[in-house]
């Protein structure tokens, strides 16, 4: 089997980058690689992708949804060369500059870049809708319940039996009175980790955009929710309730209506992802995923707290066990 290195040498060899010198870039929590490629002669830089087909990896959704995000004049990468048989795409490098890395050295220009981060999700809601599948209230319960099949299985060797039956059709039930309606594109992975600041660009175009491959049609609080309960920075309550008006006084929504939603997609995302970072832990061998599930907990307590989860609220409290210091414990990879 010919190895990732010969093809991607052979991929390269196809385009102008083929002298150029690799370095690699911090990957995600998928099996996609990168590495920033500069010209020796020009100084000019270049991302390339692999994305392993055979690890059930497809560049052909980015390929397509960074090109819808640019015709609404958003500033995903533009795609240089492609070969999606074996995986590669040659990408526009849109820098380092990570939200999180630019607000950890100086958190000033917290508001400016939250705004424009906005600013996007209100571009998309103007937006026509591509074809896309809609991520629906059974794929997003179903997705919720990796809550017990794998955070609670890591920790207590169950995945709760009849606890997870009775919260199934009770969290769907609530998705569906809650999540209808209006359908935007959601990225589902919009968060200051996958963000670049592009302050030369203008307008929502300051806001470079990354891992959006997963996009489906979604409920627009979706993408708002990912971004203001981030569990990897904490988002400054009067940012997030400040954003959150901005939303919706720009998109016109009816603001009882958006906020029931924001709670109801927050505890979803919320339960998917300490599902997902257990699993990293457990399956994958990447324990630093268990420090981040306190964060994720705490968003989870919050939206809980919102009437509309009161069908599930005190069942998801007594299944889901608390991520004490001896619970992560158990998570972590022996």
């Amino acid at each position: 089997m010919t190895d990732r290195s010969t093809l991607a040498d052979s991929f390269l060899a196809t385009t102008d980058w083929a002298q150029a010198t690799r370095a690699p870039l911090a990957g995600d929590a998928s099996n996609r690689r990168y590495e920033r490629l500069t010209d020796p002669v020009t100084g000019q830089s270049a991302v390339l992708m692999d994305a392993p087909p055979d690890k059930g990896e497809d560049v052909r959704p980015f390929t397509a949804i960074a090109q819808y995000l640019r015709d609404q004049g958003l500033s995903a990468p533009q795609i240089h060369a492609e070969d999606a048989e074996t995986g590669f795409l040659l990408l526009e490098d849109l820098g380092d500059a990570l939200f999180a890395r630019v607000l950890e050295a100086d958190p000033a220009p917290e508001r400016q870049l939250y705004e424009a981060a906005t600013q996007v999700l209100v571009t998309l809601f103007d937006a026509p809708l591509p074809d896309l599948a809609p991520y629906a209230p059974p794929l997003m319960a179903e997705l919720s319940a990796l809550a017990f099949r794998k955070y609670r299985m890591g920790i207590t060797g169950d995945d709760g039996g009849a606890a997870l039956t009775r919260f199934l059709p009770r969290f769907e039930d609530i998705l569906r009175k809650t999540t209808g309606g209006r359908q935007v594109v959601a990225l589902r992975d919009y968060h200051a980790e996958n963000l670049i600041w592009l302050p030369e660009r203008a307008g929502p175009a300051r806001v470079g955009l990354l891992d959006f491959q997963d996009a489906m049609l979604g409920h627009p609080a979706y993408d708002l929710v990912s971004l203001l309960q981030d569990v990897r920075r904490e988002v400054p309550a009067g940012i997030e309730l400040a954003m959150t008006e901005l939303y919706v006084s720009a998109t016109g929504l009816d603001d009882h209506a958006f906020r029931t939603a924001y709670a109801v997609l927050g505890a979803q995302r919320a339960l998917r992802i300490l599902g997902v970072f257990a699993r990293l832990a457990t399956d994958y061998g990447k324990p630093h995923y268990v420090d981040l599930i306190p964060a994720v907990w705490a968003h989870l307590l919050r939206d809980l707290e919102h009437p509309a989860l009161a069908p599930v609220a005190e069942l998801l409290l007594e299944a889901l066990p608390a991520p004490t210091p001896e619970a992560l414990a158990k998570l972590r990879p022996q």
